[in-house]
């Protein structure tokens, strides 16, 4: 397994590859200073960590490193997204922060508080928000000082059944959903990723989520950033919630590798 516990790490990859798979949510890791401002006992804190952890993600982004015929860069989050979220910003939009899903959560899948009322997030996007999205701006500038230009493919996965936090989670629940952004992902980029995940059940676009994550000093500016979701549907490679990984796992890492090597050959 992947163990990844720094606040984050950044992988090194080939210094001739663009691509970034950035794993933002697969740690349940929840340091003892954040703990103490969560309101859920230690059994209900392990059962939000099943459902809200994209579980194993860290180990099909290595996996899939690992088969590339050019080492993609990974960007891995060691810490919950239960401490922050890295791929929401401080001034989320208004549904986000409506469901208790802005920055810093304060509710949890189901809707139920997962802390204190007036809970002052200032020291968590200070702590921790800030500094990985400065680190990541970094290492997307890094990529695009060394070959000129950027692909960052988000790996995340989502359950089968939704969860009442979901605001869109009555559409289409394809085996792999990709998310798009309509400046950042192009059409190469869109139909290699169809290309690479068809054997894999098959893809849908935007649903259940939608949207791609770029660094706001390149979002909506430069075009030389790409950028691709991938949402695995969980009961494809791994026993739901919060359980061991199983056989699709390895298939999973293989059309991700077919992707990132569609963007470097």
């Amino acid at each position: 397994m992947t163990q990844v516990t720094a606040p984050f790490s950044l992988l090194p990859g080939s210094a001739a590859s663009p691509v970034i798979l950035h794993v933002p949510h697969s740690s349940r890791v929840v340091p003892p200073a954040v703990r103490a401002d969560i309101v859920l006992d230690d059994p209900a804190l392990a059962r939000e960590l099943d459902h809200i952890t994209d579980a194993h993600t860290a180990d099909i982004a290595a996996a899939a490193a690992a088969m590339c015929a050019v080492t993609p860069w990974r960007f891995v989050n060691g810490l919950s997204r239960l401490v922050v979220d890295p791929e929401r910003f401080p001034d989320e939009r208004e549904e986000m922060l409506a469901a208790g899903m802005g920055a810093v959560y304060t509710r949890t899948t189901h809707r139920e508080p997962l802390r204190p009322a007036g809970f002052d997030a200032g020291p968590l996007l200070d702590r921790y928000f800030r500094p990985y999205a400065e680190a990541m701006t970094r290492a997307v500038g890094d990529r695009l000082a060394a070959v000129g230009r950027a692909v960052i493919i988000d790996v995340h996965s989502y359950p089968t059944r939704p969860l009442p936090y979901e605001l869109h989670g009555a559409g289409p629940r394809p085996p792999v959903c990709l998310g798009t952004d309509p400046f950042h992902t192009p059409a190469p980029l869109l139909a290699a990723a169809q290309k690479a995940f068809a054997g894999f059940g098959g893809t849908g676009l935007d649903s259940p989520f939608a949207g791609t994550y770029v660094p706001l000093a390149h979002y909506g500016e430069d075009a030389r950033v790409g950028a691709l979701m991938i949402e695995v549907r969980r009961d494809g490679y791994m026993t739901e919630p919060g359980g061991p990984a199983g056989p699709g796992l390895e298939p999973l890492a293989a059309a991700l590798a077919e992707l990132v090597d569609s963007q470097t050959a």
